[in-house]
């Protein structure tokens, strides 16, 4: 994969072929604080089964297919789906696009930088793999929103690909039904062209007055937060709108580097993205399209039973629910309980005679608020951030690259650990100032390197890695391995790792 040149923003648009490639966008960043303690920073809600087996981000990926037909292109006119997303997340995003059978590229992004440069870079890679039609519309959605009705999603993007052909810059709008204050709003012009409103302003997430006063006008929808735009349009619009943050975007895109082991995989170049002014698509463009005369903002109508899924009270709206009004995931009893949510990781959870209620269970933590209080859940996130607490950042079980682990335990000077690595799956090849480690193999087959020492252990046997040894550990066999270490020492911090080879990339 390599990082060309896409075409100048500030140049006419061109258009070598009448009919561009469809491509899929899935801007897959953000944590969702709103949604701990199941999201959190290297974990957040776009990689959860929240509402299905399928997470939202596989569910997002199975939606988009065969968007291409919509609008009357052969199937081959689609291109694999572009996933944006933080390069801790790359690993997992490629698992779950490969488990439910879509092929992707998968642009890593050494920071979060908003939404607009997402999508600026995106735009990028699109028409530098366009080839001869040296352009692509693009079709682009948030990986962690929910969509009950796919038909009638997929009818509306067949709308919004014909608009975005002539050159419009098209968003999907939702008809509230509610003066909901955690959405942002768009007014658009009442008369339709063609299936599709003239935008006329976007609007920020309103106070209740003004949010009921939007929807009591009937000329507002709710902000969707998915576009449809050709990539040469993008550009051009921020390129002439957003002129550093284009042009730190095009240094990134050009500073990219292929995945450690190939594939699919662009890591952005860092200085420049670091650089980027960070902002969202409806700040850095949409709120300016009037400014531009040569580029028209549409809106089409989307009746297909949308979620954000922003918090636990959208959750327990598009959840399955008893006759009391009551939603359970997991192991949940309820006993003369009303309106509750209960989401349950493992242990059991009994909601006895309570009303709007929501509780949450993890191994590490429990959340317990009313549903009327649910939006106030980042300002927990935020406490527990300042206080340096780890609850934020990963779940007890951490997965990696190679497989996962588990904190079973930890005391002052030692911390013990489930490891399981993949068949056929490695460790980095790595060293610790200031700790030891013990391994004992519980199931499967482990090579083992420590220092000049190779070495199969199988279960039941063990082995002693002493501080400042350069160690390695892999599974050559055809099954998953599982290890307990017990790591002993005066720092037991996950940095405290020096790694010298390592198949994924890491430094």
């Amino acid at each position: 994969m390599q990082a060309t040149v896409p075409a100048l923003a500030g140049t006419a648009v061109r258009r070598r072929s009448p009919m561009p490639v469809v491509q899929p966008v899935i801007l897959a960043g953000g944590a969702g604080t709103r949604l701990w303690p199941l999201s959190r920073e290297q974990y957040p809600k776009q990689l959860l089964n929240l509402i299905a087996e399928d997470t939202l981000l596989e569910a997002t990926a199975n939606r988009l297919a065969g968007v291409a037909a919509l609008a009357g292109r052969e199937p081959g006119a689609e291109a694999p789906q572009i996933v944006v997303c933080g390069e801790e997340h790359r690993f997992l995003i490629a698992d779950m696009m490969k488990r439910v059978g879509r092929p992707a590229r998968i642009l890593s992004e050494p920071c979060g930088r908003n939404t607009a440069p997402a999508l600026t870079v995106a735009a990028m890679h699109a028409i530098a793999a366009a080839g001869d039609s040296a352009d692509a519309v693009l079709v682009v959605t948030p990986a962690d929103h929910s969509v009950a009705d796919v038909g009638a999603f997929r009818l509306a993007i067949g709308k919004a690909i014909q608009h975005a052909d002539g050159g419009a810059i098209v968003t999907l709008g939702v008809k509230p039904v509610a003066p909901e204050t955690g959405f942002g709003y768009i007014r658009a012009a009442r008369r339709a062209h063609r299936g599709a409103y003239t935008l006329e302003r976007f609007v920020e997430k309103p106070h209740l007055e003004l949010a009921k006063h939007y929807v009591a006008s009937g000329e507002f929808w709710w902000n969707s937060g998915i576009f449809v735009v050709r990539a040469s349009v993008w550009l051009k619009a921020v390129g002439q709108l957003q002129p550093e943050m284009y042009r730190q975007c095009l240094a990134a895109y050009q500073a990219g580097e292929p995945g450690a082991n190939g594939g699919d995989v662009l890591n952005i170049g860092k200085e420049a993205f670091h650089a980027c002014p960070s902002d969202s698509i409806d700040y850095a463009v949409m709120e300016k399209l009037e400014t531009l005369p040569d580029i028209a903002g549409m809106l089409v109508p989307m009746d297909a039973g949308w979620s954000d899924v922003g918090s636990w009270a959208a959750i327990w709206d598009i959840a399955s629910k008893d006759a009391a009004g009551n939603a359970a995931r997991g192991r949940v009893l309820f006993d003369g309980a009303t309106s509750c949510l209960a989401h349950s990781e493992g242990r059991l959870i009994a909601c006895v005679g309570v009303q709007d209620v929501v509780v949450v269970e993890t191994a590490d933590a429990v959340l317990v608020v009313d549903k009327s209080h649910v939006q106030d859940v980042k300002n927990i996130v935020q406490r527990i951030r300042s206080e340096h607490g780890h609850e934020v950042v990963n779940h007890r079980k951490v997965r990696r690259p190679w497989g996962c682990y588990d904190s079973i335990d930890h005391g002052d000077r030692f911390q013990v650990k489930r490891i399981v690595v993949e068949p056929g799956a490695s460790l980095s090849l790595q060293m610790h100032y200031h700790r030891a480690e013990h391994w004992v193999v519980v199931r499967g087959t482990a090579r083992v390197t420590c220092g000049e020492t190779i070495s199969i252990l199988s279960e039941n046997q063990s082995t002693y890695i002493p501080i400042g040894t350069l160690h390695r550990l892999e599974n050559p066999g055809k099954t998953p391995l599982e290890i307990i270490e017990v790591q002993s020492g005066a720092y037991l911090g996950e940095d405290d790792i020096v790694r010298f080879e390592d198949n994924y990339g890491r430094k």
